[in-house]
C-alpha cells in the first residue's frame, strides 16, 4: 500500500505543481521516489535496534502499521515540501499527502484521521555515547534515524550540541537561539548532510542563518566542514 500511495501522490504532485519561470526547480522525477524509499529503508534496514516494532524514542508504543505511515508521510515531506518555495504551495501540497493518505490507508487500517494525519519528526543523533565509570567513552552514539519524542525533546538535544559546538570552538562561538523553524531546518540539514550522497542548496537572505546551521548540522554529523 505504501508503494501505491507514493506513486498516486508523486503524480498528483507532478500533474498539479508545474515548473514556471520563478519555479523552474519544480521538476518531480523518478529520483524524488527513490529518495522517499531511502528515508524508509533507512530506518528499516536498522534492524539491530527494532525501531519500527518498539516504537523507539516515542513516549508511547504505536502500533508498526502507524508508524510506517508516520514514516511515510515525513520522507514525502522531506521530499516535496523542501523543494517547495511559497506558503500556497506547500499547503496545496499538504492536502493532496491529507487526501493521498485518507483514500490509501483509512479503509485497509481501520485508523481515524487523528491517528493517520501524523506530524513525526525524525533525526539521527538522539542516542548517547557509552561512557564507563570513569566518564571515558566506551563507544561512540550511533547514528540511528527515527522518531522525536517531542520538539521540545529534540530541541533540548540541539541546544546541547550547540553548546559543545561553543566550548570546542571558543573563537568562533555562534550564539544562537534555536526556536522551532530554526530548529525545522537544521532537522532538513542534517537528514541531508547524513544522508548517501546528500546534497542541498540552501536559499535565503543574507543573515538568515544558512551558515551557522550547516556548521552546526556537519558538526553534529561529525562532518569535516570547509568553504571554497
Amino acid at each position: 500500500m505504501i508503494i501505491e500511495a507514493t506513486i498516486n501522490l508523486w503524480e498528483t504532485v507532478a500533474k498539479r505543481l508545474l515548473p514556471t519561470p520563478t519555479k523552474f526547480h519544480y521538476e518531480f522525477n523518478i529520483r524524488d521516489l527513490a529518495r522517499i524509499f531511502q528515508g524508509i529503508a533507512r530506518v528499516a534496514y536498522a534492524y539491530e535496534y527494532k525501531i519500527i516494532e518498539k516504537s523507539s524514542r516515542l513516549k508511547e508504543k504505536i502500533p508498526v502499521t502507524q508508524y510506517m505511515i508516520g514514516l511515510w508521510r515525513h520522507e514525502c515531506e522531506r521530499t516535496f515540501v523542501d523543494k517547495l518555495i511559497t506558503n500556497k504551495d506547500k499547503k496545496d501540497f499538504m492536502d493532496m499527502l491529507n487526501k493521498c493518505t485518507k483514500e490509501k490507508f483509512r479503509e485497509i487500517t481501520g485508523y481515524d484521521d487523528d491517528q493517520l494525519m501524523t506530524d513525526m519528526l525524525f533525526a539521527d543523533f538522539q542516542r548517547d555515547e557509552e561512557v564507563d565509570e570513569y566518564g571515558s567513552v566506551i563507544s561512540e552514539a550511533p547514528f540511528v534515524y527515527e522518531a522525536c519524542p517531542s520538539i521540545n525533546a529534540i530541541k533540548k538535544r540541539v541546544n546541547q550540541r550547540l553548546d559543545e559546538y561553543n566550548e570546542k570552538f571558543p573563537a568562533k562561538k555562534m550564539p544562537l537561539v534555536i526556536f522551532d523553524d530554526c530548529l525545522f531546518h537544521l532537522l532538513r540539514t542534517i537528514r541531508t548532510v547524513n544522508s548517501p550522497a546528500g546534497n542541498a542548496l540552501l536559499v535565503g537572505v543574507g543573515g538568515s542563518g544558512k551558515q551557522s546551521l550547516t556548521k552546526l548540522s556537519a558538526y553534529i554529523c561529525k562532518h569535516r566542514f570547509f568553504q571554497i
